[in-house]
């Protein structure tokens, strides 16, 4: 019997456990360091490409897709009658999306592609509600898109970079911002908003995003706790762990009764957030 198939690519957050459980299936982006390519999920760990970042003075080279991987894909699952959503990327932050809107095109399957305006944890958001409408049963996929789009809306992004060097060497931040860094060690805090990047912070130190995480993000988690119900909460972060141990202790005591994913983030992330950046994303219904 058809049913809508799910397809996503590599910087979903998504585990191992997930994959399976929900049938998703996955498009892999690669990155290139010390002049070697690996596929993200296929050739490479998060864990290990952390490693091989934190020993390289380069910054690793990411590429999307080949178009005829998202061809290849969507042939494959389409081929008895099925439809397929592909939901993917962030379009601001890669040509993955495109990529998969040209393959759509040229496929022999019915394809819709979505531009998930986000990455990582908070793409698996969106990728597991469409999974599990289709599991269920759901077979019109604009009802699924509807979905996905109410998971988008009330999803929350929030990114602390420690150092700046890869995120300005990846022209995801002005240059002078890199000079800044250098110069008077500073942090950000960053927010994704509908595939814009917003720099809500600016301080010395590791303090200064610890400051803005209590004074701005706690308060508003706990606020949405009284309007609504917060359903997924995903930590990612490249490398270091001790203080993103304490910011998932703090969170934990806001939200004790949702369960927390913790993860090592995914080589095309972990390139342009750098050492020790940690993102946490949530979503509320």
């Amino acid at each position: 019997m058809s049913k809508i198939k799910i397809v996503t690519d590599s910087t979903a957050g998504l585990t191992d456990e997930e994959i399976v459980k929900y049938d998703i299936n996955i498009v892999p982006l690669s990155v290139m360091i010390d002049g070697t390519v690996y596929t993200e999920r296929e050739t490479i760990t998060n864990e290990e490409f952390y490693e091989k970042m934190k020993n390289t003075n380069s910054l690793p080279k990411t590429s999307q897709p080949p178009l005829g991987k998202f061809i290849d894909m969507f042939d494959k699952l389409g081929s008895d009658g099925s439809e397929v959503l592909s939901i993917n990327l962030d379009s601001e932050l890669s040509g993955t999306y495109k990529t998969a809107c040209e393959a759509a095109r040229l496929s022999k399957a019915n394809v819709k592609v979505i531009d998930s305006l986000t990455t990582d944890r908070a793409l698996a958001f969106q990728v597991i509600k469409a999974a599990q409408l289709s599991l269920d049963g759901e077979n019109d996929i604009d009802k699924i898109i509807n979905n996905i789009n109410k998971v988008r809306d009330n999803t929350k992004l929030y990114m602390g970079i420690i150092n700046l060097d890869n995120i300005v060497k990846g022209g995801r931040l002005r240059p002078w911002a890199g000079a800044i860094t250098n110069l008077l060690n500073i942090k950000i805090a960053i927010q994704l908003i509908n595939g814009k990047i917003n720099i809500n912070s600016k301080g010395r130190g590791i303090k200064s995003i610890h400051n803005y995480f209590k004074k701005h993000v706690y308060p508003e988690m706990s606020q949405t706790l009284k309007d609504n119900s917060i359903n997924s909460i995903g930590i990612s972060y490249v490398g270091e762990t001790e203080f993103i141990d304490q910011i998932r202790d703090e969170i934990h005591e806001i939200c004790p009764d949702v369960k927390i994913v913790m993860r090592e983030t995914v080589p095309i992330i972990a390139t342009y957030g750098g050492l020790g950046a940690f993102a946490l994303m949530y979503y509320s219904e």
